[in-house]
């Protein structure tokens, strides 16, 4: 699992690309955690775009990067959600807690 972000004007940006599994959602939390203490963001984009495979571990990423932009008084959007990742999603209820786009991102140019 590899994240890469981009934060401006307190708007975070993370692409996530390869599998969200048990094994990469650890890193991940620890990552996402890091770039949102550092940013301060209003708004968290994670983009899904390069989410290879994703399982339920992926889920507590989602809940924990929803938790710490939300005690910031953020919101977080999830784009670009690969058709696996999103039943994983879907079962769990995501949509319920936090906006998901099935387009890109703004800056993929």
């Amino acid at each position: 699992m590899e994240i890469q972000a981009k934060s401006v004007d307190r708007k975070l940006l993370l692409r996530f690309s390869g599998e969200l599994d048990h094994h990469g959602a650890k890193t991940a939390i620890r990552e996402v955690e890091e770039a949102v203490e550092s940013a301060l963001p209003l708004q968290l984009v994670l983009d899904f775009g390069g989410v290879t495979f994703m399982d339920s571990s992926g889920i507590a990423v989602l809940l924990r990067a929803q938790r710490s932009v939300r005690n910031l008084g953020g919101s977080v959007v999830v784009c670009r959600v690969p058709r696996q990742a999103k039943r994983v999603m879907d079962a769990a209820g995501i949509d319920r807690l936090m906006t998901i786009q099935a387009g890109g991102t703004d800056d993929e140019k």
